[in-house]
Order: C-alpha cells, then sequence, then structure tokens
C-alpha cells in the first residue's frame, strides 16, 4: 500500500477527475444537522432520556457531548494511554499569566513552539502557535481573564489524523469505525495576484471566503512569489477549512490493537475521537510513532463525512450508526448504575461552552 503527503492537491484531485467539494459539504449547518437533531429526539422517545448518550462516557462531563474539559479527558489516562498523549499544561488567565504559564511549562517538559488553546471548546475555536515570550503573553491576554486554557507540545508530524472509536461495555475489544486525514489547505503564488485574489480564484475556497479572509487579513494585499505555498489554517477541522479523507483502508489490526490498548486505559471511555499526529502514515498503519492532541467524546463526529467523495446517503448512515450506538452504549452503562447528565445539565453546559467560544480570539 503507497503512503499519502498530507498536501493531497484537490485541484488535483479536480484535474484526475474526481471533486474538489462534495455537494453539501458547504450547507449551512441547520439543513445538514436537521435530520440528526430529529433522529436524536426519535431515539431519546426510545429510550425515554434524551441526554442518554452523555452517560456513554459516564467520567466525563455530559460524556463530551459540550462543555468538557479537554484536559480532564487527558488526565483520566493510565501510564499506557498517557505515553501516547502530547504533553500538556492547564492554567486559568487572570494575574501574571506570563511568568505562570513558563512555570507550567517547565513543569511539564514544554518549550517553544507550543500550541495555546480554551481548555473548554470545539471546532478549532481559539487555537494558536505561541513561538517565543512575547506572542504567549499577548496570547494569554487575547483570551481575557477567569478562562482555563491548555498549552501542548507542538506535535512535529506532519500527518493529522482523527480515528473514531467505539467499544460497547460488554465488549473486551473496541473497533475503529472511521480514519480521516486531515490536509490542510494551501494556495500557491503565481507571482502577480494578490492574496485575496488567490483565495477568490481557488475553486474550493472562492466558496468560503468568510472562512480564510479574517485569518488573512493583514496578507490579503501581499502578492506571493510564484510557486510559493501559502497554508490557510492550523486547525484542522472542517468548520475552520481544512479538507479531509477518508482513509478506512488504513485501519489495520496493528492499528486497532495499539487504539485499544490506548483507550482501555481511560476508565469507562467507550465512544469518541482522537484527534492525532503520525510520523508516516505507514507507521501509523503499525500503530506507531503517533501523539494524541485530543480525545473527544459524545459531541465529536466521524470526519470522513466530511470527504469529498461521500455521498449525502453515506453521510446520514454514517451519523446515524454513530448516535444509534452511543444511545445503546449508555443504555447499557445505565444499567450498571450510572446516569445520564440530564437534559438541563446539558443546556447548561451548552450554553457555558458558546458564552466562552464567543470570546475566544480568532484561531491561525
Amino acid at each position: 500500500m503507497t503512503d499519502v503527503t498530507t498536501a493531497i492537491d484537490s485541484r488535483s484531485a479536480k484535474q484526475a477527475g474526481g471533486p474538489t467539494v462534495s455537494s453539501f459539504e458547504f450547507w449551512p449547518g441547520w439543513i445538514f444537522y436537521t435530520p440528526i437533531v430529529l433522529y436524536w429526539i426519535i431515539l431519546g422517545l426510545w429510550h425515554r432520556d434524551f441526554s442518554l448518550p452523555t452517560a456513554a462516557n459516564p467520567r466525563i462531563e455530559t460524556g463530551g457531548l459540550c462543555g468538557e474539559s479537554k484536559s480532564s479527558i487527558l488526565d483520566m489516562a493510565g501510564d499506557e494511554a498517557r505515553r501516547w498523549i502530547a504533553p500538556y499544561a492547564v492554567l486559568t488567565t487572570g494575574h501574571d499569566d506570563l511568568p505562570r504559564a513558563l512555570a507550567a511549562m517547565k513543569g511539564a517538559g514544554l518549550s517553544f513552539p507550543v500550541v495555546l488553546k480554551p481548555d473548554i471548546g470545539c471546532n478549532g475555536t481559539g487555537v494558536r502557535i505561541m513561538r517565543d515570550e512575547d506572542s504567549l503573553r499577548a496570547g494569554l491576554a487575547a483570551f481575557g481573564r477567569g478562562v482555563p486554557v491548555m498549552l501542548q507540545h507542538l506535535i512535529p508530524y506532519g500527518h493529522e489524523v482523527g480515528l473514531f472509536y467505539i467499544r460497547h461495555p460488554d465488549e473486551a475489544e473496541g473497533r475503529i469505525t472511521s480514519l480521516t486525514y486531515k490536509e490542510v489547505p494551501c494556495l500557491t503564488g503565481d507571482g502577480t495576484s494578490t492574496v485575496e485574489e488567490l483565495v477568490h480564484a481557488d475553486a474550493r475556497t472562492r466558496l468560503v471566503p468568510h472562512i480564510y479572509l479574517p485569518r488573512l487579513k493583514a496578507r490579503l494585499h501581499e502578492v506571493p512569489p510564484a510557486g510559493q505555498s501559502l497554508p490557510l489554517v492550523f486547525a484542522g477541522n472542517h468548520c475552520k477549512g481544512s479538507i479531509f479523507h477518508d482513509r478506512a483502508v488504513d485501519i489495520t489490526p496493528e492499528l486497532s490493537a495499539r487504539v485499544n490498548a490506548i483507550m482501555r486505559d481511560i476508565p469507562d471511555f467507550h465512544f469518541g475521537r482522537i484527534d492525532a499526529k503520525a510520523r508516516s502514515l505507514a507507521s501509523l498503519r503499525k500503530g506507531e510513532d503517533f501523539q494524541i492532541i485530543e480525545i473527544n467524546g459524545v459531541g465529536s463526529e466521524a470526519t470522513h463525512i466530511w470527504d469529498a467523495r461521500t455521498t449525502l446517503r453515506d453521510a446520514y448512515t454514517t451519523q446515524f450508526m454513530h448516535y444509534r450506538e452511543t444511545f445503546r452504549i449508555g443504555a447499557k452503562k445505565r444499567r450498571e448504575g450510572w446516569k445520564s447528565s440530564g437534559a438541563m445539565a446539558m443546556l447548561r453546559a451548552w450554553l457555558r461552552q458558546r458564552r466562552l467560544m464567543a470570546s475566544y480570539p480568532l484561531n491561525d
């Protein structure tokens, strides 16, 4: 099996006859997710508990549906799982942020550059690279006061992946149901066009210029030299403009065994997505040389649905299967004596997360 790179050029795919975007990729969220919400309601009525999925990962606030602390999930990792997680430190912004952050970095064995991100949030909002003390001082100040943030090792590997993992409580082994490679979208200079003109000329970025232009505000009138590549995002998230490729073909017994060993070392974790970076895709298939960035709970999704080749039918089939599984797992955990969070707790967590995210700075 040949390896692939993270810089799979979508324009090359188009030239080869493949699509650059799917027919539904940039639909308004309320349109795409309405059938999923309706399905959730049906499942909630059937199980007599709309918040039952929150019991699927009962040691995590709302099961990781919303409002959970990213670091609290990583903190639960045992010795085996911790070996695969990128080092991190946590602090709450307030006073003397820089010296406290530097002390936290030292305690965690971190050095510049590091990734600064909110401890509560989603969709890559507020994720930024800090390259020195000056940028860290400014980055912390941009979050305001009283905000829990994480500082994490900037993993030098070039291949970012999302692996969706499901294990029922009565099963010894779980399974990887989705493996997605995340591509950083790039523009290539031609020596005459400005950055803004390149965004509007590209077959993909011209569809969602509002995603990219705010982050490029200071460079819109630059004219990149011919052949120069300009990465458009850092956070590997779909709604922030990253490109996703379905690579379920790379789910191997070796990788599955490694992921099972890691996830079994996180107490009562049964459903969610692992975001990681790998040294190479060949090593990932062997279950080697990767580091975990985050572990997301029941609020995460199998991101291969955003591959341009995925049909709308397949996307909904995938979404329905995953949510059906989280209700089934929640029901089993309920029979073990665990409780779901309840609809009001879900609402409060979502409102808190939404309020916090509205205050976060723009991501890189």
